[in-house]
């Protein structure tokens, strides 16, 4: 699985891009398709989580709000290359003005998801989500709710947040729209045991309790020094099959986002924090660069086989 560069491509990327710290040759994963566009709508959010892996907070431009001007391109483009579904990412996507009128765009021609903490900014705009009800795609909504407890949710989201957050899933709920819950994995409590507390948190809210949970590794906030195991050209061969570095999200999905006043196509959700990870200013170019397993998240992925995607 040799990998070459052109000129241009060295230049812009570092050394470590494709090489260990020992200098061993970098792991790299080979796109095959655009099966799914995510399009980040910018680092500002209505809470300030300090564990939060964008740095998200109020005000916070470290990403810039993608505005719909800036997203139909993007969706357009996706379009000619076969996309299967377009999600969104934050900060907290309801915060973005202009949220509404990029999803109902973007349910016109494929299903969407859409990450959020499910408060203020989203219950506020619910009369607003109302028409998107009756597209002809699904829309589905992934509630990050951290903590079966309410007090261990609302130390790092802020008092009232874990009820509040139920009661948007819950308005979302009756309004028809397709549910998933997000939380980090605990390491210190059996499985089957995590699972039967939600589910009495979902029933107590009158929820489904078989809700569908998504559960993620630690990712550490934006630019952490973080120590994690090299990944060589070796690593994906000998310990990855074809098939298995297909299940990768870089292989099947790019991210777009809003720097400085411009939008590039970055690798996946993950690796925002590192611009070696932004790949071109079009899908297409995006596409065709192949992508290096250096930052320290890949190796979650590598490991753990986490993945922000739900379509796998």
């Amino acid at each position: 699985m040799k990998v070459t560069a052109t000129a241009d491509e060295q230049r812009t990327r570092s050394r470590l891009w494709y090489v260990t710290t020992d200098d061993k040759p970098r792991g790299f994963i080979q796109s095959y398709a655009l099966d799914e566009l995510w399009l980040h709508t910018g680092t500002a959010c209505n809470l300030a989580c300090p564990f939060c892996l964008e740095g998200s907070k109020p005000g916070d431009n470290r990403l810039q709000l993608m505005r719909f001007d800036d997203a139909r391109p993007y969706i357009d483009e996706a379009l000619t290359l076969g996309v299967k579904q377009f999600s969104f990412t934050g900060g907290e996507p309801f915060i973005n003005k202009d949220m509404v009128r990029i999803l109902d765009y973007s349910l016109g021609y494929r299903p969407c998801l859409v990450l959020t903490n499910a408060t203020e900014p989203l219950i506020k705009r619910l009369p607003q989500l109302e028409s998107l009800r009756e597209r002809i795609h699904k829309l589905h909504f992934r509630v990050s709710l951290d903590h079966f407890e309410a007090s261990q949710h609302d130390v790092g989201r802020g008092e009232g947040m874990f009820a509040l957050a139920l009661e948007g899933l819950r308005k979302l709920h009756d309004m028809g729209f397709a549910l998933s819950v997000a939380n980090q994995v605990f390491a210190d409590i059996p499985p089957e045991e995590v699972t039967r507390k939600f589910a009495a948190v979902f029933r107590a809210a009158g929820l489904p309790e078989d809700l569908p949970r998504v559960e993620f590794p630690e990712f550490y906030p934006p630019e952490t020094a973080v120590s994690a195991p090299q990944i060589t050209q070796r690593c994906m061969t000998d310990f990855q099959t074809e098939k298995s570095r297909r299940d990768f999200m870089c292989a099947f999905s790019r991210m777009v986002v809003k720097i400085n006043g411009r939008t590039k196509v970055y690798a996946c959700t993950l690796v925002d924090d590192d611009p070696d990870y932004a790949l071109g200013e079009t899908l297409a170019q995006s596409l065709q660069v192949p992508v290096s397993m250096k930052h320290h998240r890949c190796y979650s992925c590598f490991r753990l086989g986490a993945s922000c995607s739900e379509m796998k």
